[in-house]
């Protein structure tokens, strides 16, 4: 395969060709390169990890059950390192190129992933979410994504960050495709399958600026067609002691760097690794979290999660922007971006502290560059969005993306 955007890395050109028949047969895909390959070593973004690690042993569920079920794998992607950062830029394997927006980023942490399909060159590619690193790509890419629901899709051989919010979730052109992967990987019974009462998140959708609030607005009405009036809510109000999107945004950022510093500090203090510089600040923040406060932030994220399974009861539908705004220009600083970053924060926090699947659709367009709606449900109901992605598309409202890797 020509590789005409950057999408794989080196060591992740390799192929596996999947069952001649089942639900995916016929269809190609990529992994990120945190997923494990039997045989290959995982990289996860950094040359340093690379080097200190065996090839792995066994395939990841994620990928072997797409394999079983026909499709057919294309290799390994771009991430960035530790599957830590937003632009999906890596100091060391070069940044993979947005095809619907160029001269921008592709998004991270799956930045490769979400390139990869953009650009045609597989048909649904898995990536990882734990504070947005599928959903602001697919939004930057113009293409249709999900974070799944917390615990629904299997993480053994995937790395992990920080194990209480992360999930594998994948990218397609169509809303058929990310239907038809779910089937294969998801596991458990579906939720509510009927739609309920449609709200809007007020208070995440204030963090935008006008062009980008009112773009989605007018994704919002047309959504309404299909799920009736929407209902504003001020989402992060409710889960008392935990008020406001900057709280739920700190339980959020704690809970990732302290899980996240306990799962890689001895490897990053016996090897000391090559990081890029917003890489190497994060961790250096997440070195910093105590126990006490990584304690209090559990106890909130089971309010805030209690909370939003009570809001979101009876399959009611919560529409939140899937990122601050359309994808930012390459070779930003880390100063430059860190306001996008922190807008980012408390959008990405949502669907991660109360465990919701959140799907991504790619909706609106401005100034020519993509930017999705992202459309959340209860625990459970990941089959209840994809039904909604695919009435939506037969209604006209959005459409398959055409790819293109010119």
């Amino acid at each position: 395969m020509d590789d005409t955007v950057g999408a794989f890395v080196p060591h992740g050109k390799f192929e596996i060709a999947g069952a001649q028949d089942g639900p995916l047969a016929g269809l190609d895909f990529a992994a990120k390169d945190i997923i494990d390959v039997a045989g290959h070593v995982t990289g996860c973004g950094n040359p340093d990890w690379l080097r200190t690690h065996d090839a792995a042993i066994a395939t990841a569920p994620t990928i072997q059950r797409c394999l079983d079920a026909g499709a057919h794998l294309r290799g390994k992607t771009v991430t960035e390192e530790l599957a830590t950062g937003l632009t999906g830029e890596n100091t060391h394997y070069g940044t993979p190129r947005n095809v619907n927006a160029p001269g921008r980023v592709s998004g991270g942490s799956s930045s490769g992933s979400a390139s990869a399909v953009a650009a045609g060159l597989v048909d649904f590619a898995l990536g990882s979410d734990t504070g947005g690193s599928v959903r602001s790509p697919a939004s930057f890419c113009g293409i249709y994504g999900i974070r799944p629901s917390h615990g629904r899709v299997p993480m053994a051989g995937v790395m992990p960050l920080a194990s209480s919010l992360d999930v594998v979730g994948w990218f397609s052109r169509t809303p058929e495709i990310l239907e038809t992967v779910g089937q294969v990987i998801l596991d458990g019974a579906p939720g509510n399958p009927a739609a309920g009462s449609f709200l809007v998140a007020e208070d995440v959708f204030d963090l935008l600026d006008t062009d980008a609030s009112q773009a989605l607005s007018g994704a919002i009405n047309s959504v309404e067609g299909l799920l009736g009036k929407s209902e504003p809510v001020r989402v992060a109000e409710g889960a008392a002691p935990v008020h406001g999107l900057p709280a739920w945004a700190d339980v959020a950022r704690t809970l990732w760097g302290a899980e996240a510093w306990a799962e890689h500090q001895t490897w990053i203090e016996a090897v000391k690794p090559t990081f890029g510089s917003g890489v190497a600040t994060r961790f250096a923040a997440r070195a910093a979290v105590s126990a006490d406060a990584a304690d209090r932030a559990v106890a909130m994220r089971e309010d805030i999660s209690s909370y939003l399974d009570d809001l979101l009861a009876d399959g009611a539908v919560l529409a939140l922007p899937a990122a601050p705004g359309v994808a930012p220009l390459m070779g930003g600083s880390d100063e430059e971006i860190e306001p996008f970053r922190s807008a980012n924060e408390p959008i990405g926090s949502i669907a991660g502290l109360g465990r919701l699947p959140q799907i991504v659709l790619p909706m609106v367009s401005m100034d020519g560059l993509p930017l999705g709606l992202g459309l959340a449900a209860q625990h459970g109901n990941d089959e209840m969005l994809f039904a909604i992605a695919i009435a939506l598309r037969d209604a006209g409202v959005i459409m398959d993306v055409e790819s293109s890797n010119g």
